[in-house]
């Protein structure tokens, strides 16, 4: 082995070596970069948001308003949809008031079901004649569409992933045509976002407006909008968006002109003035600014007649909604916004032609980049020492993010430079790293005869303070944990012929368990068969010892799931018997004595104590009541924002006073969720009516907290036998809803 390490430390020694261990991460590194994945792209976008975030585009007051459909106007006019009779009399305002262009961000699919003639078909007792008049009667979307044909107005229309019936609608919109300017060799359908159909306005409506245009919003794999489509294909035809076709209609052009490169789409033309640079999909970034309620105009206001002239002649008006409960809120950048603002933004965009760019070369730039800052960080490292390199490595990263931010703020250029420096980062530490490897290896062989006996964390610990290698404890507030399989002699069983393989079977349930805890802080206590015992907050000190063990606890009933799926496909593979694991846990926080003890031959670090064995009892009482995990009160009390719900006051064996136990259901997201909040709140309910000895109210709310959740069937089972008996033979006056367990 010493010879081993030697040579190793030799070849470390060696430039040459370095120089190739350099050149293959930094190949790993481009062929990452080249395959993009998910997490790579996310944290490039997530730097190009920061960018807005600290320098968003400044709201500079534009010919864009918002006409919103707010709760304001919902209260005044009634819920949506609103009688197209109404939105004819809101388009006929705002041309009253000169509006340029009307674009909807809304689609009317549907006919109009306050029409006269349908509400005639409605009302079976109406007088003949009445009903023969209302039928005479143009339908309300007749009048809008006789509104339609004397304004400006865009409609708007949705993208679907279903295709649509032949032959039902117009397949292409008669109002513009996109016409495709492309390069030879290069077709834009293998660019350009393809949709299955449209959900389409009512044709009447279509034929009377001036344009038509797809308000569809892609948001990008985070979920954040970024960039908006500027045309999309239905089939093999193409379709403008809202804001593109709102501008044609607003300039009177009658077609737009998307022009091509060898790596795809690059703009959107208008005309001559109105060109807009897109990304290879034919999308375009909207430069942001923060959210304001200045481009918005209630709808209501407008119906009124209160809106002063000058907020909306020669504007161009988008109607759509900022209501809560048609949820139609976005996540950009900047801020959470309504969809509508998107487009106004992107029109504000268009009209000061403040663009981001995301140029279709900017790949082959970051690669250059990326090559460049591995190679001369392990050139410096290797030629100047750690420490020269960590200098030159440092000032390296710097330039590159200021010339980043320059290119953003300077030139509207998005440059990604965040990947480059972490890989050079990364280059760097490997090449210092390979300096000191024989010295670590000879550490790490020390530290892992050790940690077969002890935790890392004390091993650590031990190695900076071995006067600490002592008999003798101390008094800490701590959190202990007890995790055990259920149900272990059925497992047993299916092994009885096979010892070896029950023993993998243990290994492998350790195994991760043990991982999981350990991420989190915890150190092993011992492992008792099929049972682990945990603790936190020792040997060093964890202020959130309680938060880290409800953690671990939930990470490792998730854990054993994963185990199940893969001892499943395992069994079914060797056509044997499959029994799942299950474990139960239990946690307890308190005051206890943890240290060295044993002999002064041999000793262990463990922990002693009262809260030590309540520890205990409650991982046997999960499987009475039918939960995973059972907490005590004292956890509890330092975790209270988990999703947790009180299961019993409880005399569990061995002592003498009762404890409030609760079952640990999930994480604090869980628990600030609405549904949890309302099962949580009929649960408690559900307990003081139980101790108040309300048995018929009791059972009500046992069967709603049923309905609201289904996964603890078993708790509720024990409250039904304990109702069912109690009402038979009441507990007394006295009772104050403790129960006394008899078993472990």
């Amino acid at each position: 082995m010493n010879e081993w390490t030697a040579a190793v430390g030799r070849a470390i020694r060696s430039k040459g070596l370095t120089y190739v261990v350099a050149l293959a991460m930094t190949a790993v590194f481009v062929l990452v970069r080249i395959w993009d994945p998910v997490p790579l792209e996310v944290l490039r976008l997530k730097t190009f948001d920061l960018y807005q975030q600290i320098k968003p585009r400044e709201h500079v007051p534009l010919p864009v308003v918002i006409i919103d459909l707010d709760e304001e106007s919902l209260a005044a006019y009634g819920q949506w949809p609103w009688p197209r009779t109404l939105v004819a009399d809101l388009v006929s305002k705002l041309m009253a008031y000169q509006t340029a262009v009307v674009g909807f961000d809304i689609v009317f699919a549907e006919p109009d079901r306050t029409s006269p003639a349908i509400m005639a078909d409605l009302y079976p007792g109406l007088d003949t004649e009445v009903r023969d008049r209302l039928k005479k009667l143009p339908s309300n979307d007749a009048v809008f569409a006789s509104t339609l044909k004397r304004t400006r107005v865009v409609l708007g229309q949705s993208t679907s992933a279903r295709e649509e019936p032949k032959g039902t609608l117009p397949r292409k919109s008669r109002k513009a045509s996109v016409g495709i300017r492309g390069v030879k060799g290069v077709d834009a359908r293998r660019f350009v976002y393809t949709f299955a159909g449209l959900v389409r306005n009512l044709p009447e409506l279509e034929e009377a407006a001036a344009g038509i245009g797809v308000f569809t919003i892609v948001p990008e794999i985070d979920g954040v909008v970024r960039r908006v489509p500027m045309i999309v294909r239905v089939g093999e035809e193409y379709y403008p968006s809202l804001t593109v076709e709102m501008l044609r209609v607003a300039t009177g052009r009658p077609q737009i002109v998307v022009s091509m490169d060898q790596a795809g789409i690059k703009e959107v033309a208008i005309t001559k003035d109105i060109k807009i640079p897109t990304d290879s999909n034919g999308q375009t970034w909207v430069h942001f600014s923060p959210h304001s309620r200045d481009r918005y105009i209630s709808a209501k206001d407008v119906l009124d007649g209160t809106v002063a002239p000058e907020r909306l002649a020669g504007k161009l008006a988008i109607f759509g909604t900022s209501a809560v409960g048609l949820l139609d809120i976005k996540t950009t950048p900047v801020d959470a916004m309504p969809g509508v603002e998107v487009h106004a933004q992107l029109l504000e965009t268009i009209l000061l032609k403040d663009f981001l760019y995301r140029p279709n070369y900017a790949l082959a730039a970051e690669l250059a980049v990326l090559v460049g800052a591995c190679l001369l960080l392990a050139f410096m490292v290797t030629r100047l020492g750690a420490v020269w390199g960590l200098f030159v490595g440092g000032a390296m990263i710097g330039a590159l993010f200021g010339m980043s931010w320059y290119l953003y703020v300077d030139q509207s250029v998005l440059f990604g430079v965040v990947y480059s420096a972490g890989a050079g980062f990364l280059v760097y530490s490997v090449v210092t790293f390979l300096n000191y490897v024989r010295e670590e290896v000879e550490r790490r062989q020390v530290r892992d005869a050790f940690a077969h006996y002890m935790s890392p964390a004390l091993v650590a610990q031990l190695a900076e303070h071995p006067e600490k290698l002592r008999l003798g404890g101390e008094m800490k507030d701590m959190t202990l944990l007890f995790a055990d399989i259920r149900g272990f002699t059925g497992i047993s069983e299916i092994y009885k012929s096979d010892p070896e393989g029950l023993t993998k079977l243990i290994n492998r349930f350790l195994t991760p368990m043990t991982e999981l805890i350990l991420e989190r802080r915890g150190t092993i206590d011992k492992y008792m068969g099929d049972c682990i015992m945990a603790f936190w907050n020792a040997p060093l000190d964890d202020d959130e010892h309680a938060r880290h063990a409800c953690e671990s606890a939930l990470v490792m009933m998730t854990g054993i799931t994963e185990l199940n799926e893969q001892l499943r496909a395992e069994a079914e593979a060797e056509d044997r018997r499959f029994l799942p694991i299950k474990i139960g846990i239990g946690l307890n926080s308190g005051e206890c004595c943890v240290g060295n003890m044993g002999s002064e031959q041999r000793f262990d670090y463990s922990v002693l104590g009262d809260d030590v064995n309540l520890a205990s009892r409650l991982e046997g009482q999960s499987k009475t009541y039918g939960v995973d995990i059972v907490i005590g009160e004292h956890t509890y009390d330092r975790a209270d924002d988990f999703a947790v719900i009180e299961l019993d006051l409880i005399k569990v064996k061995g002592k003498d006073e009762a404890v409030r136990i609760f079952a640990l259901l999930g994480e604090p997201e869980t628990g600030e969720s609405p549904e949890f909040k309302a099962f949580a709140g009929r649960h408690q309910e559900m307990l003081a009516a139980y101790r108040g000895q309300r048995w018929q109210e009791a059972r009500e709310l046992v069967v709603e907290c049923r309905n609201l959740n289904g996964g603890l069937n078993g708790l509720y089972d024990l409250y039904d036998e304990r109702l069912e008996a109690y009402e038979a033979n009441p507990p007394g006056k006295d009772w104050v809803g403790v129960f006394v367990a008899t078993t472990k």
